[in-house]
């Protein structure tokens, strides 16, 4: 198990730490009960007021074999900075006083309806962080899709590996990440919170579509969050798995085989804490094959896999297998 440093803090933790009223932490449950990811993710306040600035590597420094009484050229590394931004995502919720009141208890039924609010914020986050893309809607932060999208002549294309899927949005993707910080984490504003912000605005005087007033109570959320992948091999995309395959069981692709291929792209699995994140249906498949009596089949003795070790259905090979639905299963073809 990797141990993440003092300044790699998951949502839950920053928000233990960040509210002693009790708040936040509820806000924070309720959103790792919504979407396994946010169990996951690593959360550090960025260097920037609108994100962070990272320092990438981009090149190492010449070294050479030196002869007796000869010297050898002075050299260097070479690194690029990249600022990555946050989005701001914002959301606000009004309900009728005299409709709250009704049923006696006016703090349960606000927090009914706030809960729809949660969930919209929380599938928005999960969305942006595989699918964000600013350059069709600048508001959003770069998400991983984006980053992991061309296997032809990308730098990171060696982590993308390639289910064969045919053309057409029939495709869908199992993602490793490496959460740390020095690998892949969230990035919030400099100075702001971690997190999705509650705050009851209380009673406020709003207006229905014919300008006419009434009272209401108000809830703000908004969460500020952006994404950096520090070292983009800590990243693996199994990219181009056909749905129609898998469902018609006509040449599906070999998860199993994919996902150890995964495994043996990150240069070191101790560096954070590594994931994979994939949909509900691979998630189904996925069981399938693990159970079936093919080539596919994990276990060679009843508790112990072909390895001897127990198995794990929650895992793979000591990795967690987390489900995400906004993972979509209609991917277009990426080469």
């Amino acid at each position: 198990m990797a141990v993440l440093s003092t300044g790699a803090l998951t949502l839950a933790d920053w928000a233990k730490r960040l509210d002693p009223d009790g708040k936040i932490p509820v806000v924070a449950e309720l959103l790792s009960q919504s979407n396994e990811i946010l169990e996951d993710a690593v959360f550090m306040e960025g260097n920037l007021p609108t994100g962070h600035r990272v320092t990438i590597r981009t090149g190492l420094p010449a070294v050479y074999w030196r002869s007796l009484n000869q010297g050898v050229p002075s050299s260097k590394s070479t690194t690029a900075q990249v600022d990555e931004s946050c989005g701001m995502l914002e959301a606000y919720s009004r309900v009728d006083k005299d409709l709250a009141e009704l049923n006696g208890n006016t703090s349960a039924f606000r927090l009914s309806e706030d809960a729809a609010f949660l969930e919209a914020m929380n599938q928005a986050q999960a969305a942006t962080l595989f699918y964000g893309n600013p350059a069709s809607d600048p508001r959003q932060y770069l998400g991983l899709a984006t980053r992991y999208g061309a296997i032809s002549g990308a730098n990171n294309s060696q982590n993308i590996l390639n289910a064969t899927g045919t053309s057409g949005a029939t495709n869908t993707s199992i993602w490793l990440v490496v959460w740390g910080d020095n690998t892949v984490f969230c990035p919030f504003p400099k100075g702001s919170m971690a997190g999705l912000i509650h705050e009851d605005t209380g009673q406020l005087t709003v207006y229905d579509g014919n300008g006419n007033p009434y009272q209401a109570f108000q809830t703000h959320y908004q969460w500020k969050n952006g994404l950096v992948v520090k070292d983009w091999r800590y990243v693996v995309r199994i990219a181009n798995i056909s749905v129609t395959n898998l469902v018609s069981n006509s040449s599906p692709a070999d998860l199993i085989s994919l996902m150890s291929r995964a495994l043996d792209r990150i240069p070191n699995l101790a560096a954070g804490r590594a994931v994979f994140y994939m949909n509900r249906t691979i998630y189904s498949f996925l069981r399938l094959q693990a159970l079936s009596k093919s080539n596919y089949a994990l276990a060679v003795q009843p508790g112990l896999n072909q390895f001897g070790t127990p198995t794990n259905w929650l895992t793979f090979e000591g990795v967690p297998l987390r489900r995400v639905d906004q993972i979509l299963p209609t991917e277009t073809q990426i080469s």
